[in-house]
């Protein structure tokens, strides 16, 4: 089985996280996917941040959800990585899609609303999703399960993952009952037993985050559908040297 290595926020050890450049260099790099982090501006425009607020990644300061679009791409998103990347601005989920029409890389796309639950933020990422034809390049993934069951309701086709930090035996049954696609688990839950569970129960195993050898090539070996990792070239020299065909 050849695990599938989702770049983390891009490839966020060497350019700042969820920025296009962070995106570009993972691609360059040979990730098979990007995962990224989707919160709403106050004009509803679904843009590519982690955190709620914006003192951490960029210059600016308080919620996300408080500015226009058009203010919030003023703010400076790279500088506090490395001067390089200095006017560096947080992208929008179309940029990300655009730019990835011609490489279709796959897409884990994260609802950031397990605190600030954005009214809409479902229909609207679906809705985007669609309307550049990445059904089947994209998953969206949530540690809220309300927002999964929104979507489920929705009627979309874009596979759905159920994300958690949470050692729980129902796990699985949880994911059934979701209707969710797979299982994005932190790196401390991993066991053989539930990646069994989950493949005959017609679920996947993700993990994240991953950066070091000796994990990685833990997560390939119980046959994991994919991981998530901050620098994907190590973990395609891992994959290379446990066998797996590089894609």
């Amino acid at each position: 089985m050849n695990t599938i290595i989702y770049a983390h926020r891009g490839a966020s050890k060497k350019a700042p996280e969820n920025t296009m450049p962070a995106f570009e260099i993972a691609y360059e790099l040979g990730a098979d996917g990007i995962e990224t982090d989707v919160q709403l501006t106050k004009d509803n425009i679904p843009v590519l941040i982690h955190d709620e607020t914006l003192r951490r990644t960029t210059n600016g300061i308080g919620f996300v959800q408080d500015y226009t679009y058009d203010e919030l791409k003023k703010f400076d998103a790279g500088s506090w990585h490395s001067a390089t990347f200095r006017k560096t601005i947080i992208p929008t989920l179309d940029d990300l899609l655009a730019w990835n029409q011609m490489k279709q890389l796959k897409l884990n796309i994260e609802l950031k609303n397990n605190l600030i639950e954005y009214p809409n933020i479902e229909k609207i990422v679906c809705e985007k999703i669609k309307e550049y034809n990445m059904d089947n390049n994209s998953v969206i993934s949530t540690f809220n399960s309300k927002s999964l069951k929104k979507i489920s309701k929705l009627k979309y086709s874009i596979p759905t993952a159920f994300l958690t930090s949470r050692r729980s035996r129902e796990l699985v049954e949880l994911g059934k009952e979701l209707g969710v696609k797979g299982l994005h688990i932190r790196y401390r839950l991993l066991s053989k037993r539930l990646v069994e569970r989950a493949i005959e129960n017609n679920l996947y195993t993700a993990v994240y985050t991953v950066n070091q050898p000796f994990s990685i090539a833990r997560v390939m070996r119980n046959n994991c559908y994919a991981l998530f990792t901050d620098v994907p070239d190590l973990a395609i020299s891992v994959r290379n040297r446990l066998g797996q065909i590089d894609k």
